[in-house]
């Protein structure tokens, strides 16, 4: 068994008595497995993320007088340290593992309320065409034809339970990977974690679903005004102006969808709804250059299939999940840190921690 600290000083002071007892460091506590909070933090660090995890900010787009360039330096030092590459990497697999049940269980849901809904969702997936590579979306539809050809009513209750439980993984990854950002420990019992992704899982099939159908929409309005004004001109402009309406609005859903995220997976003290983040702003914007970026070099550079046969559109369909992945890290990334950056500003101007005490990861620990 590992002797405490106390225990250690007390076998080195005692071991040797004619010699000179050495100078005594300092040991930090063997790190818990089951925390996440960073081990290294020092107790100043640690009041800080405490703060942030109690007492929210209500508007991330007040810094708090921090300036924005020790916020974007902040964040690279807690992108390594928090290991956020390896990390998207797990979330990656995990979208992988999730995707094919949360489309079923979302076109199951979407089944309640429409008979069709197998052929409405195959077509509302077509607008993933805009940010998944061709190859990666050929096999994400033959897969969800092929899984809803054979589904049949007497399956539903079981097949949408057993899809939205796979499903839940994923996110269940998602709130260990943000425990981290936020440098806190998981307090809630496994039922209820489990219970929470699963409802949340619901929740974003939801949202994914409304999200394709703004798209659908932003077309078939665009078409339909085209041909039923008189005025080819005005037909023309109208018809442009609802296309920009609904791509405003579907770029609003994505943004909810990260925000959802951000709020539920946490397992912070108190959360506080934001209806939108400087983080789920750069995230989203990122994703979304970053995988037209991989369409292009794709449409470029298309020798997967002559590399990995079949295997290809499996990679490709992988590599878009981790970009995903990232963008959403990076995203709350950015929020943890303007919160932990006001928070330390509020503490040092009540004389809570000194102030060359400071939550970069780089900066030198503090000792009390």
């Amino acid at each position: 068994m590992p002797r405490s600290s106390s225990q250690r000083r007390s076998f080195h002071e005692t071991a040797t008595p004619h010699e000179p007892a050495a100078p005594i460091q300092a040991v930090p506590a063997p790190a818990d497995r089951t925390d996440h909070t960073v081990a290294h933090l020092d107790p100043h660090k640690q009041k800080v993320w405490d703060y942030v995890s109690a007492s929210p900010l209500h508007s991330l787009w007040d810094f708090q007088g921090t300036p924005v360039l020790t916020v974007v330096k902040r964040t690279a030092h807690s992108f390594t340290e928090d290991n956020l590459l390896s990390r998207a990497a797990e979330l990656g697999y995990y979208f992988l593992f999730a995707l094919f049940p949360t489309l079923v269980s979302a076109s199951a849901i979407l089944g309640l309320v429409a008979r069709s809904a197998n052929d409405v969702y195959g077509k509302l997936l077509h607008y993933l065409a805009l940010v998944v590579p061709q190859q990666a979306l050929g096999l994400v539809m033959d897969t969800f034809t092929q899984t809803t050809a054979h589904s049949s009513g007497g399956k539903i209750t079981f097949g949408l339970a057993a899809a939205i439980w796979s499903a839940s993984v994923g996110f269940t990854a998602i709130q260990d990977t943000l425990n981290t950002v936020y440098k806190v420990k998981e307090t809630r019992p496994y039922w209820k974690v489990r219970g929470a992704a699963m409802l949340v899982t619901v929740l974003l099939s939801v949202l994914v679903t409304a999200t394709l159908a703004c798209l659908l929409l932003g077309t078939f309005s665009s078409h339909l005004i085209r041909h039923h004004v008189a005025s080819a001109q005005a037909g023309l402009a109208i018809g442009i102006a609802a296309h920009i309406f609904f791509d405003v609005l579907t770029a609003g859903m994505l943004i909810l969808l990260f925000d959802v995220i951000y709020y539920f997976a946490p397992d912070i003290e108190k959360k506080q709804w934001h209806w939108l983040t400087p983080g789920a702003a750069i995230g989203v914007t990122g994703w979304f250059v970053a995988s037209i970026a991989l369409r292009v070099y794709l449409h470029y550079f298309n020798s997967f299939s002559v590399t990995y046969g079949s295997l290809g559109a499996v990679i490709i369909l992988l590599t878009w999940f981790y970009v995903t992945g990232l963008m959403l890290l990076i995203g709350a990334e950015i929020n943890s840190e303007i919160e932990a950056a006001a928070a330390e500003s509020r503490l040092k101007a009540i004389g809570a921690i000194p102030q060359s005490a400071t939550t970069d990861e780089r900066a030198p620990i503090e000792q009390s």
